[in-house]
């Protein structure tokens, strides 16, 4: 049985969402919008939890490469028929994994977007795939943490990060963390909301970091 489907749309682009993979909201839309501003025609991209693949179509559409990576497999078969569809599938690598999981160490991106699993969650909820999508553990940070970890290793010399997330997941501590990392992170974009703010925080290297 085939899953059910929604529709999703940005701009004039058009994207099919499955049942069980993350429908595009807010957050989603805050961070396309920065990203379209600041996406380069020499970059690669690495568009992590790609969910229906908005974001790295918009990519895409700007960009030298993109790889898309999800740990759903809905989410991934979801993402591969929306990159087709919107014709920039010669460009956008489409992997199943976890995380950096099946990104190679030798593999490097000028810029890794996350929009980050960030809300405060119980563990029942991570038994899903769509409670996956947004349940950050206890404190909304569980997946934020081990990503700002692991992506370093990841960017070349003058790479940046685009990260979305809510203040529920303290957003100061995100950028302590980019910075004991050896970024410069700062707040880029925000919406606010009755009872939490999204915002994206963008991180950029230190020139200590490059040399």
């Amino acid at each position: 049985m085939k899953s059910l489907r929604k529709r999703a749309f940005y701009d004039d682009l058009v994207f099919e969402v499955f049942e069980e993979v993350y429908e595009p909201a807010e957050d989603t839309f805050l961070l396309a919008d920065y990203l379209a501003q600041v996406v380069k025609e020499t970059d690669t991209v690495l568009d992590m939890g790609t969910g229906c693949g908005v974001l790295a179509v918009i990519a895409a559409k700007k960009a030298l490469k993109v790889v898309a990576t999800d740990l759903n497999p809905h989410a991934v078969v979801c993402a591969r028929l929306n990159i087709k569809t919107n014709n920039v599938s010669s460009k956008v690598d489409v992997r199943l994994g976890d995380l950096f999981e099946r990104i190679p160490k030798i593999e490097k991106f000028d810029l890794i977007v996350f929009n980050a699993p960030y809300l405060p969650s119980e563990p029942d909820e991570e038994k899903t795939w769509l409670g996956r999508a947004w349940a950050g553990g206890p404190t909304g940070r569980q997946i934020i943490d081990k990503f700002i970890d692991e992506a370093p290793q990841y960017l070349k010399e003058n790479g940046r990060i685009l990260l979305a997330q809510s203040t529920l997941a303290k957003v100061e501590k995100t950028i302590t963390k980019f910075s004991r990392a050896g970024f410069e992170a700062s707040v880029v974009a925000e919406k606010k909301f009755p009872f939490e703010t999204i915002v994206i925080v963008q991180a950029k290297a230190f020139i200590s970091r490059k040399q």
